[in-house]
């Protein structure tokens, strides 16, 4: 996927098996943000920034959600610990990871290995992606700055 590109109207099932839909953010922007794993230090820090600025988000018009290849329980656990006011795409089998293709080689200590390569897509009222926060821009700690700069 691609700035400019219209993101696909099926993202997949929350943490709670509910079907989430493009049209579901209809007027909004959406925040689509993938990361590794729930309950690594990571995507905790870039969860708990966007948890930590949600009303100013959400002021600025933009709805959040976080996808990951974990599964339901496994986002379920990181949503209660983390207090996150924001729902998480189950993305099992790793159908809208690849679609937006942030599903890739990785490497950690000269291991190779497969995974998801951490992104942000900024999808604006029509479902249009606007804007594209790439891995090596992503800084977790202030990632909801990140979303909010103009």
């Amino acid at each position: 996927m691609n700035i400019g590109d219209k993101a696909p109207e099926i993202l997949g099932k929350d943490e709670n098996g509910k079907e989430i839909k493009l049209s579901d953010y209809k007027g909004q922007k959406l925040v689509l943000y993938f990361y590794p794993k729930d309950n690594t230090s990571g995507c905790t820090a870039e969860a708990c920034s966007l948890r930590d600025n949600y009303s100013e988000l959400r002021n600025a018009g933009y709805a959040v959600v976080g996808v990951s290849v974990d599964d339901e329980k496994s986002h379920q656990k990181f949503i209660a610990k983390n207090e996150l006011p924001f729902s998480l795409i189950a993305d099992t089998d790793k159908k809208l990871v690849e679609q937006f293709g942030v599903w890739g080689e990785k490497s950690m200590y000269g291991r190779k290995y497969f995974g998801t390569i951490r992104t942000t897509f900024i999808i604006d009222e029509n479902g249009i992606i606007e804007k594209i926060i790439g891995p090596k821009q992503i800084k977790t700690k202030i990632h909801a700055s990140q979303i909010l700069e103009k």
